[in-house]
């Protein structure tokens, strides 16, 4: 079980780190941006920390993704149940399961299809 929960940190970490290149930001500057310390980020990029529910609050403002999306990286939401509870999120979330299951991308490959796909599906808001 411990393994289990390792290896999600890391896929977690992994996702942060893919994150904050596409949003070209350094580690430092994503630090500020989310009032982290350098180390304590470059640890969470790492898989070496379990964030909390007010760091991935933190991490999702300045990463503009939804703490929702954050929440279900980490491990902590599931996102068919999510799914299930809000409805017309079906067919998203099936493309975002097809992604996140296909074992041809690796996870940097996943976080970017991802963030790619959440970025043109986000409801816009109007321009003036």
């Amino acid at each position: 079980m411990a393994s289990q929960w390792d290896a999600q940190m890391e896929a977690f970490g992994a996702f942060i780190r893919s994150q904050r290149k596409l949003a070209n930001l350094t580690l430092r500057e994503l630090a500020e941006l989310a009032s982290l310390s350098n180390p304590y980020l470059s640890e969470l990029e790492r898989g070496m920390h379990q964030p909390t529910v007010r760091v991935l609050k933190q991490l999702s403002d300045a990463l503009n993704v939804s703490a929702e999306m954050l929440l279900s990286q980490a491990g902590l939401l599931d996102r068919e149940e999510s799914a299930r509870t809000e409805p017309g999120r079906t067919a998203a979330d099936s493309v975002e399961r097809a992604i996140r299951t296909d074992a041809q991308l690796d996870e940097s490959q996943k976080a970017a299809l991802l963030a790619v796909y959440q970025s043109m599906t986000r409801p816009q808001p109007p321009q003036s």
